[in-house]
């Protein structure tokens, strides 16, 4: 299958081999799609992004089996003039570009709105105007609030699925005040999305919108001081890994009664495959991509992922033990790793904490983020496969062996000095 033989669509033709523009590949969906691409299609992929640590196994060495088919180009499509020659050698482009992190969007709410609207006008254009297909990555955050949480809390409708599940074609898009900066990142992406739809209807644009539902798996968002800045806030799952990492109370803020789904990013990157594969059945379409059945509040799946730390899977615990004896034999004390080097967990394993402290002023959230899963199982047949608790393990599992290869570094790093 990986040279693309016998490859053919849901209606049963041959899969052509194309040339996929991926603006954005070297962050976290961006690798694990490259990596589908290379592994099991004959595509090639033209990889624009600012870094590409992520994909670097996917690039060196160049005798690797696909080095024919990827290419990295180091671009800021801010200001870079090559874009739209990259976009006409292609014939699909997907655009994942994003500022796309809570903390962000109140502290940075220019920086969020330019570089999710106004950086994207180009990649629209180019597409439109070169007849070029688009697949663009926008957000289940434009669907902002639910009907239902603007009923009384004891109101029966606040239970009906008809004011909180969200559809594509019919579920409004509710967004808080405009001093709520937290809604920048929404009403960024919905303007993006509307403009990508008008250049289908006025110039014929053929083009896919995604919305995501919370994709987790190895190598989402960043660890602060691992594999990422020191400082910074994260998104809510590497937040509590952070936590869990360094034997910290997880932070739940305004109490953590949100409800999210969660999503496995490679039952995720199976959708976008489909989709690159079958233009015909999602041409004009958006799509929610989620999984409605791990859903849980931000308290639950704090607990969760405590208990899923703690268990006994052996590749955790091997992970454990390889940094508290390295961290022992050298008796290391740094300050960013010692916590985690054999302290028992902490005694209250949560604590609350209001979003203006965490986030900062401006702050706003949605109720729940539930996806109707309707239009993308008609059209590519596609459903969720994996559990929350298996794709926490498989998440924790790559945070914990990532946190010890740095404790490892940072004990090399000492006794060299």
């Amino acid at each position: 299958m990986a040279n693309g033989s016998g490859r053919v669509d849901l209606d049963g033709r041959p899969v052509k081999p194309i040339t996929i523009c991926m603006i954005g590949a070297g962050g976290f969906i961006g690798s694990h799609l490259c990596e589908k691409l290379m592994s099991e299609t004959p595509h090639k992929v033209l990889a624009l992004d600012v870094y590409n640590d992520k994909i670097k196994h996917l690039l060196e060495p160049d005798t690797l089996p696909w080095a024919d088919r990827i290419q990295f180009h180091r671009i800021n499509i801010k200001h870079d003039s090559r874009l739209e020659g990259l976009i006409k050698m292609a014939d699909l482009t997907i655009n994942l570009a994003a500022i796309c992190t809570p903390a962000d969007y109140n502290t940075r709410p220019l920086d969020t709105i330019y570089s999710n609207f106004i950086d994207a006008l180009p990649v629209v254009k180019y597409c439109s105007e070169n007849n070029k297909r688009l697949i663009h990555f926008s957000t289940c955050e434009v669907y902002g609030k639910t009907i239902g949480s603007f009923l009384p809390k004891d109101h029966p409708l606040r239970q009906d699925p008809a004011y909180y599940v969200l559809k594509e074609d019919t579920s409004p898009c509710i967004f808080g005040s405009i001093e709520k900066q937290r809604w920048s990142y929404a009403c960024a992406k919905q303007l993006i999305e509307r403009l990508v739809y008008a250049e289908g209807a006025e110039n014929a644009l053929q083009f896919t919108i995604v919305r995501p539902f919370n994709w987790i798996g190895p190598r989402m968002d960043f660890i602060p001081g691992i594999d990422g800045p020191s400082e910074g806030v994260p998104r809510v799952l590497a937040c509590f890994s952070n936590n869990l990492l360094r034997r910290e109370p997880l932070k739940l803020v305004d109490g953590g009664q949100s409800q999210r789904t969660f999503i496995y990013i490679k039952d995720a990157i199976e959708a976008v495959l489909l989709m690159i594969e079958n233009p015909d059945r999602v041409n004009g379409h958006i799509f929610n991509v989620g999984n409605p059945n791990n859903e849980v509040t931000v308290r639950q799946l704090a607990e969760m992922m405590t208990e899923v730390s703690n268990s006994e899977n052996p590749e955790i615990t091997s992970d454990k033990k390889s940094v508290h004896i390295a961290s022992k034999m050298l008796e290391i004390s740094c300050q960013v790793y010692s916590k985690v080097c054999g302290e028992p967990a902490p005694e209250n394993p949560t604590i609350d904490v209001s979003s203006k402290e965490f986030y900062g002023e401006g702050y706003d959230d949605s109720d729940k983020r539930i996806p109707d899963m309707t239009i993308i199982n008609r059209q590519l047949g596609w459903n969720p496969k994996t559990s929350l608790w298996d794709l926490l393990e498989s998440t924790l599992t790559y945070q914990h062996r990532t946190y010890a290869e740095a404790v490892k570094k940072a004990v090399s790093k000492a006794v060299a000095s």
